[in-house]
């Protein structure tokens, strides 16, 4: 994927927008934020957050991906 790029067509499911080493997708139901995340989950690409937006039928669901170099190590957070 380019840097900084919204792919953004008619017929996708989902909407998908790079920015540096981020990736926003914004989903429509629950099932394709299962999906999403199923694909996008790798060992240099991670979940590092999402967000709801309005409720009812018009419900959509911001994932933000975190791009990774492979030397990168990931420490929980505790609580």
């Amino acid at each position: 994927m380019k840097d900084n790029v919204v792919y953004n067509n008619p017929d996708n499911m989902v909407m998908v927008k790079t920015n540096g080493d981020e990736i926003n997708v914004i989903c429509n139901t629950e099932k394709q934020i299962d999906e999403v995340v199923k694909k996008l989950s790798t060992d240099t690409c991670l979940l590092s957050g999402y967000e709801e937006w309005d409720k009812g039928k018009d419900k959509k669901w911001i994932l933000k991906f975190l791009v990774c170099d492979p030397e990168y190590e990931i420490i929980p957070e505790l609580n």
